[in-house]
């Protein structure tokens, strides 16, 4: 076949694993491009400005990059040097309940024990034990796992019971999160609190498998962070770290298909390179790495006779998460949220990073589950931040922006177009719910934008059915079955294939491992010596 160019590979999409796996290979001195179809690269990584040109910035799909500067690839691709700078507010989350008071998360462990023994001494006792003994299991179990190639289920299961960290983690993971928060705390805003620092969006918090992730999140040494100068401000550090290195991020580019030829062997092929829809073949000397989704991958991008019909029925069945879709509210404020109100001793909640309203017991969240599960709005629970209190270059000179997202299903009344006729009523209620904790959000707003679940597919069709996360965590697929069973070591079956999106182990957020763990296969399949990829 003729191409019109050629590269040692070929990286399809340009989210954050996508970029931290090419900074790494062209660093190794591979010649590396990555296509992206969008005018921007980052993918999630998004800050618009609302209106155009206005100098208020929003960060529209993620924000809060949890313990990001924690992450390898932050060190060892020398990211602040290239841009990327972050802060982790010391009242990093603040849930407010309808009765007054509130649940404060702090930086500082003993302040968040405080705030806890103010609801409940017994819980504020719990947390300190359950952090205490899930302290050595993410640092020794934990954090290794999720930076590396995943195990068998046997294997693991078998390494885990030669420990005693490992046998316990074993036995907590066999809860659900609700099973876990209602056994060891008994305060229901303490519970709900737990529930949804656990992270709402990964897991179904009924399900057993996941009961350990709590305690785990109590140990993590990292609170959320946010990026200076926005979100996407990440991904230009990314391309510049990439475009240093002498890689190449073409954006404005559709893969059309992956060129599949005969690899010489009795084997199923090897993926050459790719067509894009502009008419332009690309050859990949080495590899094709695809941080899409599956079924974008396996089924759109490879023709069905390239693949096993089990490969092709496991990668239309893969599953993406009902209760990812989040509806945002943005507002343009002539200055912050006020929660402090006139109580002197509430005027730290200003000062807050993420507020958390709507929330006050565990059972809210069945209600949301089973309106997700009809298609219907959901109570309103939601959360966000100013981001202009912690970095002002995101407004104009004394001018700020806010946000709240909610949780919503992505199919309003069984179809997603039904978000046209409802979004204003949706936002109209998020505001009134905003405005009875923080009265002068209503005089101080200027501008206000509202983004409904069916736009995130429109512009980033990887979010399938707008799950920000690109894929369940449940059907089993986590860990060497994430995507699915076969697919769990960053191999897609044919010679040359990779996978490095959300959709591979350890999965979504932006957390880049996706992208470094591949890179690590990548180079080891090349016999490639990297020692940018040490611990």
């Amino acid at each position: 076949m003729q191409f019109d160019s050629e590269y040692d590979g070929i990286i399809l999409g340009s989210g954050h694993n996508g970029l931290v796996l090419q900074a790494y290979l062209c660093r190794a001195g591979l010649k590396v491009l990555c296509l992206e179809r969008n005018d921007t690269a980052g993918g999630g990584l998004r800050t618009e400005q609302l209106p155009g040109g206005s100098g208020f910035h929003h960060n529209t799909h993620s924000f809060y990059h949890r313990a990001l500067t924690r992450m390898p690839w932050y060190r060892q691709l020398e990211l602040e040097q290239h841009g990327a700078r972050y802060i982790e507010p010391e009242l990093n989350v603040c849930l407010l309940p309808a009765d007054g008071g509130a649940l404060e998360w702090w930086t500082d462990f003993d302040r968040t024990v405080e705030s806890f023994a103010r609801f409940s001494r017994r819980d504020a006792d719990a947390l300190k034990r359950w952090r205490e003994e899930f302290v050595p299991i993410v640092e020794n179990i934990l954090l290794p796992e999720a930076q590396s190639e995943p195990q068998p289920p046997q294997e693991r299961a078998a390494a885990l019971q030669r420990s005693s960290e490992g046998r316990r983690l074993l036995e907590v993971s066999q809860l659900s999160p609700r099973e876990f928060a209602a056994r060891e705390f008994e305060h229901p805003v303490v519970q709900a609190g737990l529930l949804f620092f656990n992270g709402l969006r990964e897991v179904d918090l009924r399900a057993s498998g996941f009961g350990h992730h709590i305690p785990a999140l109590l140990a993590s040494p990292g609170k959320a962070q946010m990026c200076v100068g926005g979100s996407a401000q990440l991904a230009r550090a990314l391309v510049s770290v990439i475009e240093k290195a002498g890689g190449e991020v073409r954006t404005g580019v559709t893969p059309e298909r992956m060129v599949v030829e005969a690899d010489g062997s009795s084997g199923p092929g090897r993926v050459t390179g790719v067509q894009t829809t502009a008419g332009e073949s690309i050859r990949a000397r080495q590899f094709v790495a695809s941080s899409l989704n599956p079924q974008q991958t396996f089924l759109e991008l490879l023709e069905e006779e390239v693949l096993p019909p089990t490969w092709r029925r496991r990668a239309r069945d893969f599953r993406y998460n009902l209760l990812a879709p989040l509806f945002g509210l943005y507002l343009n404020l002539d200055e912050p949220p006020r929660y402090g109100g006139v109580d002197p001793g509430s005027a730290h909640l200003d000062e807050a990073f993420m507020i958390i309203m709507g929330l006050d017991e565990a059972g809210q969240f069945d209600d949301m589950v089973s309106a997700h599960d009809r298609g219907e709005l959901p109570p309103t629970v939601m959360w966000g931040s100013s981001p202009t209190v912690f970095d002002p270059t995101q407004a104009p000179s004394g001018k700020h922006t806010a946000f709240m997202w909610m949780k919503v299903p992505y199919r309003l009344r069984g179809d997603p177009s039904n978000w046209d006729g409802a979004s204003e009523e949706v936002g109209r209620r998020m505001l009134d719910l905003w405005c009875r904790h923080a009265p002068n959000v209503g005089t101080a707003r200027g501008e206000s934008f509202v983004r409904p679940p069916s736009q995130t597919p429109l512009l980033l069709p990887n979010m399938r059915e707008a799950d920000l996360l690109v894929g369940s965590l449940a059907n089993g697929q986590v860990g060497f079955s994430r995507p699915f069973p076969g697919a769990g070591t960053y191999r897609g079956y044919l010679s040359g294939l990779y996978l490095c999106g959300s959709s591979s182990h350890p999965s979504g957020n932006i957390t880049g491992l996706p992208g470094r763990n591949c890179a690590r296969v990548i180079l080891a399949d090349a016999g490639i010596d990297a020692p940018p990829l040490g611990s």
